[in-house]
């Protein structure tokens, strides 16, 4: 088949780290083109990643109406994901959107109505499914070893670990802090272990006691305090319309000497597991508590045929580019990722307002 051609819209961190490594290592796609509003970034992405003939945009609009496209890469701050996504979809371009899905629900659901009408394919980068532990865990669950999930623990907790670049800790732009960053990780993981996306109601509860400290202690350095606007913590109790419930733990910077972060724990009335030292599986056999700790070094938890790498970010470059061509299903549905920014947002307003929040049916 011929090749995935992808367009980049932003060229920083996550483009750089992630995405067009991923990209440039996976045989079925080719980077044609790549935006960003400080044309440095596009230019030193084509270099590092394109070819000579590949484009430098500093206007996505232009891209999407100049470039020959298939498919595009939405990596911009968390407020211009709908935008991009809506524009590039109706565009008749394939999107893969950086996590989290929006800023809102609102905001996620106009993107699932731009999809259905276009008949493209849309997906969240959602990469730590794409982990062994995560698969495996994903694999058992389905398979009913745990039985009815009924309590869960989302956890991505950092000690003193703000990212002080770009606009991470900017309310406006990101939409709030390390719950939309982080914690937004650890749900997914919970959610798609469980298989449960309905949501009843939720109680939730955000910090700001670190943003105006010095001396920090940070591992990335000191933090702008005037930029600091985000909450520094925020944690949730989610009930789900089953009778289900998961406890949301997430934080940058929280006073605890043993962080942990993108995890889950889930339990279920045969088994249960955790990742809190690597994947453990725990359960009773022949009367006896029994904890297993599964060897993920040894043959492969899933295969996504022609992937560039064994990387999480090559298997979701690789499962996006082969649902394009199907040749596969979606790992990261957006209906999923949709219900995730759901219960973010919220967690939020139930802090807003003091009291438990309740989710539309």
């Amino acid at each position: 088949m011929e090749k995935i051609k992808i367009g980049v819209i932003g060229c920083g961190g996550i483009a750089n780290g992630k995405h067009m490594p991923a990209e440039k290592r996976n045989p079925a796609s080719e980077l044609v083109a790549f935006c960003d509003i400080i044309e440095e970034r596009a230019l030193k992405a084509k270099a590092d990643f394109g070819t000579s003939e590949s484009g430098v945009y500093t206007d996505y609009k232009k891209m999407l109406k100049e470039a020959e496209l298939d498919a595009v890469l939405v990596l911009t701050p968390n407020c211009s994901h709908c935008e991009i996504t809506v524009a590039a979809l109706e565009a008749g371009k394939h999107v893969l959107c950086e996590k989290p899905m929006a800023m809102n629900y609102e905001e996620a659901k106009r993107m699932l109505e731009a999809r259905d009408r276009s008949g493209k394919i849309l997906t969240i980068g959602y990469q730590n499914r794409f982990r062994p532990d995560s698969m495996y865990l994903k694999k058992l669950a389905d398979s009913g070893y745990f039985g009815e999930v009924y309590y869960a623990e989302a956890t991505a907790i950092r000690r003193r670990a703000v990212p002080t670049w770009g606009v991470f800790i900017d309310q406006e732009k990101q939409g709030g802090g390390p719950l939309i960053d982080i914690g937004t990780h650890a749900l997914d993981l919970t959610l798609f272990a469980m298989n449960n996306y309905e949501p009843a109601y939720c109680v939730g509860k955000t910090f700001h006691k670190l943003n105006k400290t010095t001396q920090t202690g940070n591992i990335w350095g000191d933090w702008d305090t005037e930029r600091f606007t985000a909450e520094d913590s925020a944690f949730g109790f989610v009930v789900m319309k089953n009778g289900a419930v998961i406890y949301l733990k997430s934080s940058w910077a929280l006073n605890m000497a043993d962080p942990r972060e993108a995890i889950t724990t889930i339990c279920g009335e045969k088994a249960g597991a955790d990742m809190l030292d690597g994947l453990r599986i725990n359960t009773i056999l022949e009367g006896k508590q029994v904890l297993i700790k599964p060897d993920l070094t040894v043959g492969e938890v899933a295969f996504f045929e022609g992937s560039g790498g064994g990387n999480p970010e090559d298997l979701e470059s690789t499962c996006f580019t082969n649902a394009i061509q199907g040749k596969g299903e979606l790992y990261v549905t957006a209906d999923q990722a949709a219900v995730v920014t759901q219960i973010l947002e919220g967690i939020y307003r139930s802090e807003e307002t003091g009291k438990p929040y309740y989710f539309e049916d």
